[in-house]
């Protein structure tokens, strides 16, 4: 197997996972937020880093879906900066595996 095959597929994994749990993040702290959670919501922090660390994707739908921080504009900054650089990451995973 191809070491770079390895990589890729526990990089998807990771991604896979990550943005499951980042969305799952963003329909609780939704849903939190409609009912008045207060200090109980979830840290915006916390949404950010999920989303920095792999969580893009899922960070992207569920702000669609749940319609939750759309008028941030550093939520959109950062949601849409770790989806370019995760998909820089698959492209060269992609090229080094077909290419090498």
């Amino acid at each position: 197997m191809n070491k770079y095959l390895l990589f890729f597929i526990l990089y998807l994994s990771f991604l896979a996972l990550m943005s499951i749990i980042t969305f799952f993040l963003f329909s609780k702290d939704k849903k939190m937020a409609q009912r008045g959670g207060g200090a109980k919501r979830i840290k915006e922090k916390t949404l950010l880093g999920f989303t920095a660390l792999g969580g893009a994707l899922g960070a992207f739908i569920g702000r669609i879906i749940c319609h939750h921080k759309t008028d941030k504009s550093y939520f959109s900054l950062t949601i849409y900066f770790s989806l370019f650089c995760e998909l820089a990451l698959v492209v060269a995973s992609i090229y080094l595996i077909f290419m090498a």
